[in-house]
C-alpha cells in the first residue's frame, strides 16, 4: 500500500511537469477565484519562466443573472420569514438576510417602519400595536461581480405582539411583581421577595450552577478512570508476577534436585535455596517465587506443618506448576522422600523444556512486532532514494 501511495504520487509529479494544451478551467458560479503558478516556455529561450496568476470564477451571461434573479425573488418570502409561517401574521424576528447562500447576490434592505423592525429584521415589542402593524418591505438585489446588474423585490409584513402561552405570561407576571417588590424596598438594605405572587404562595430557591454539576460528572468520571487505571495497573503487576515466577520455576526444580540428590531432606533443602536467593538478593533483585518460598520457611519455623506449608505455597503461587510442586513434595514428605529426587529430576528436565519453548515463542512474538518499524525503515529508504531521481528528471 505504501509503495503504491509513493508510485502514484510519483505519476502525478511526472503528469504535473508535462507540457499542458493552453486550457485552464474555471471554478464554477460562487467557487471564488484560485492561484495557478505554471512555467512558460519562450521560443529562443533556454530556460522556462516561472509565472503566477489569478483566475477567477466562472461568471454569468446577462441573460443568466436575470434567470438568477428571478430564481431568487420566488425564494425570497420563503426565506425571510425566520420563525414566523407568512407574512400575514409575523409574530418573531425576521431572517432579512444580506446575502444569498451560495449564489452571488447581496441585498439591501428599506422599510417604511424602522420603529416597528429594524433592517436586521429585528422586531420591537414595545411599538407593535395589537390589531398589528403593516410594514413594507423593499429589498435590492445586486449581482456581486457586477454591481450595475440589479432586481428589486417587496412585500409586506403584518406584525402583531408575540403570542404568549401560560408558562410565559405566567413568568412575565411574577417577574414584574418581583420587580415591583424591589423598586418600593430601595431604601432597605435587604430585599424581601414577595411571599404569594398571583395569590399563590411562593418559594425561593437559587438557579444551581451547571459549572459545579460539570466539575462533578468529571470528578465521577475521573474516580471511574483512576479505578479503571488501577484494576489494569495491579492486572499488568500480576501478569509480570505471574511470568517471573514462571522463568524462575527450573531453576527452582534444579536446586532442589541438587541438595535432595546430596543427601539433604526437603526441609534442608528448602531452607538452602531460600538462604541462596538471601544470598544473590541484592544482585537478582526482589523474585517472586523464592519471596513465597522464605514466607514457608516462616510458617514451618511458627509450628505449621511441613506437608500444610508447601500446599500453602503452591495455591498462594496459583500457578500450575508451582501447585504440582507443593503437591509433589508434601505427598512424598507422607509416603517417603525415596523416588523423590528421580521425580525432581523429571520435573526439572521438563520446565527446562517448557522454557525453551517459551523463549522461543516470545521471540516470534518480538519479530513479530518489529514488522512496523522495518516497514516504516524501508518507506524512508525508499522516499530517499525514489524523490531525488524523480526531481533530477528533466522534462
Amino acid at each position: 500500500m505504501l509503495l503504491s501511495g509513493i508510485i502514484l504520487l510519483a505519476v502525478d509529479f511526472l503528469q504535473s511537469a508535462k507540457k499542458m494544451d493552453g486550457v485552464l478551467e474555471r471554478n464554477d458560479y460562487g467557487g471564488g477565484s484560485r492561484m495557478e503558478e505554471l512555467e512558460v516556455e519562450v521560443q529562443g529561450e533556454e530556460k522556462k519562466i516561472p509565472v503566477q496568476i489569478e483566475i477567477a470564477e466562472q461568471q454569468y451571461s446577462e441573460e443568466e443573472i436575470q434567470k438568477l434573479f428571478g430564481r431568487m425573488i420566488q425564494k425570497m418570502e420563503e426565506m425571510i420569514l425566520g420563525e414566523n409561517e407568512s407574512l400575514d401574521r409575523i409574530e418573531y424576528d425576521m431572517n432579512l438576510l444580506t446575502k444569498i447562500p451560495d449564489e452571488p447576490i447581496e441585498v439591501s434592505w428599506e422599510l417604511d417602519h424602522y420603529d416597528v423592525m429594524n433592517v436586521r429584521g429585528e422586531l420591537q415589542p414595545e411599538f407593535i400595536k395589537e390589531e398589528g402593524t403593516l410594514v413594507t418591505l423593499h429589498a435590492v438585489l445586486t449581482y456581486s461581480e457586477n454591481e450595475e446588474e440589479q432586481a428589486s423585490y417587496q412585500c409586506t409584513a403584518n406584525v402583531f405582539p408575540r403570542t404568549l402561552d401560560e408558562e410565559e405570561q405566567e413568568k412575565i407576571q411574577i417577574e414584574e411583581a418581583i420587580r415591583r417588590q424591589e423598586e418600593e424596598s430601595r431604601t432597605s438594605r435587604k430585599l424581601r421577595l414577595p411571599d404569594k405572587i398571583l395569590n399563590r404562595e411562593t418559594a425561593y430557591y437559587r438557579k444551581m450552577d451547571s459549572r459545579g454539576l460539570v466539575l462533578m460528572i468529571m470528578g465521577v468520571l475521573t474516580g471511574i478512570l483512576v479505578y479503571a487505571l488501577d484494576i489494569q495497573n495491579r492486572g499488568k503487576e500480576e501478569e509480570r508476577k505471574k511470568q517471573q515466577m514462571i522463568l524462575d520455576y527450573p531453576g527452582i526444580v534444579n536446586k532442589m534436585t541438587l541438595f535432595l540428590g546430596a543427601g539433604m531432606t526437603a526441609k534442608r533443602a528448602w531452607k538452602r535455596v531460600v538462604e541462596d536467593y538471601g544470598y544473590q538478593k541484592d544482585i537478582w533483585g526482589e523474585r517472586y517465587a523464592y519471596e513465597e518460598m522464605k514466607r514457608v520457611c516462616h510458617e514451618m519455623e511458627s509450628g505449621v506443618a511441613e506437608s500444610e506449608s508447601y500446599e500453602n505455597f503452591g495455591r498462594r503461587c496459583n500457578i500450575q506448576v508451582y501447585i504440582r510442586f507443593g503437591a509433589l513434595l508434601s505427598q512424598n514428605l507422607r509416603k517417603g522422600t525415596q523416588g523423590l529426587t528421580q521425580l525432581l529430576k523429571v520435573e526439572s528436565v521438563q520446565a527446562f523444556e517448557e522454557r525453551k519453548a517459551r523463549a522461543k515463542r516470545l521471540g516470534e512474538e518480538a519479530g513479530t512486532k518489529l514488522l512496523l518499524p522495518m516497514f516504516l525503515m524501508l518507506a524512508v529508504v525508499l522516499v530517499i532514494v525514489i524523490v531525488p531521481a524523480f526531481l533530477s528528471v528533466q522534462m
